[in-house]
């Protein structure tokens, strides 16, 4: 059964239209795109033919367009839609050892920075999950937590969710036919302030955009090549870091033996614990489970016990 994503509230709907504003001040594509709807109408002549084959070209390169501060915006929303349904677990020092380990984590990734920075935040439910919403806003639920018992466990489900974020896989949720739109309206208005109804129209388009991703996330998931991207990602970060990657593939069994049939979360927007474990051979190899280093253990018993 699909969980259903809650509608975007007033607050999220506001988040919405200021990612859209950003994105009407940000993007190098609007003068490229002006003459679309000219053309459409015949109204543009033939020197204004290159300018339309360039706006195609910027459609087509839509992901590209998207600048940092556009991601961002777009995390925001999508982490504040997620949650309406998930309540933050109000702990000051789990969610200070989560985020010590995250940030240091992101280090290690292919992308270090991003425009409002990581942020980590624990969810107070006991349904196994974890989202990455665009720009770099990680959410992970206590039931997750659980199914870590050290803190490379825990490292292994943090890189995992930090290359969903490097590789931009909340983005490419995106339906490509909504920035599109966006696009096309911004066009028309190349030069000039967005009228009401413009300006209506590339806020709905970024709302839309937010639910593609929240919906990715909470419902259907990532695709089966996505995720194993995510688990190979992390197996890179973990080894620059100097953690075992084999906690990536304990975690699993761990999980695995948590998820029920009917489960939420994991159970039904990622493959397998089986099948991914499978995949993660491939590129680990046998390698032997981590030894417990009692210095990491300690810190994780004190942050995370009880949770």
């Amino acid at each position: 059964m699909s969980r259903r994503i809650p509608s975007l509230a007033p607050t999220l709907r506001a988040i919405a239209a200021g990612a859209a504003l950003v994105f009407v001040s940000g993007c190098s594509t609007v003068s490229q795109v002006g003459g679309i709807v000219g053309q459409a109408t015949g109204v543009m002549n033939a020197d204004q033919a290159e300018a339309m084959t360039k706006s195609a070209q910027a459609i087509e390169k839509t992901f590209e367009d998207i600048t940092p501060q556009q991601e961002y915006y777009i995390g925001r929303a999508v982490a504040a839609t997620v949650l309406v349904t998930y309540q933050p677990f109000d702990r000051e020092e789990a969610n200070a050892y989560l985020n010590l380990l995250g940030q240091t984590a992101a280090q290690f990734s292919t992308k270090p920075e991003t425009f409002g920075g990581y942020h980590f935040l624990l969810l107070e439910t006991d349904e196994v999950n974890a989202f990455a919403a665009p720009g770099g806003l990680i959410l992970v639920s206590r039931g997750m937590v659980r199914c870590c018992k050290n803190e490379d466990e825990l490292v292994a489900v943090l890189a995992h969710e930090i290359t969903h974020v490097d590789h931009q896989h909340g983005l490419k949720a995106i339906r490509k036919g909504r920035l599109t739109s966006a696009l096309t309206t911004l066009g028309a208005a190349a030069g000039s302030s967005l009228a009401g109804g413009q300006l209506a129209e590339v806020t709905k388009a970024f709302e839309g955009s937010i639910t593609d991703i929240t919906s990715t996330m909470m419902n259907s998931g990532y695709s089966r090549t996505t995720e194993f991207e995510a688990d190979k990602g992390a197996v890179a970060i973990m080894k620059k870091m100097g953690y075992n990657p084999a906690a990536l593939v304990t975690m699993l069994q761990q999980m695995q033996g948590q998820l029920k049939p009917d489960s939420h979360g994991f159970g039904k927007t990622h493959p397998s614990p089986e099948v991914r474990i499978a995949e993660l051979k491939k590129v680990i190899g046998n390698e032997a489970p981590p030894a417990t280093s009692t210095v990491r253990q300690q810190r994780f018993q004190k942050a995370m016990g009880g949770v």
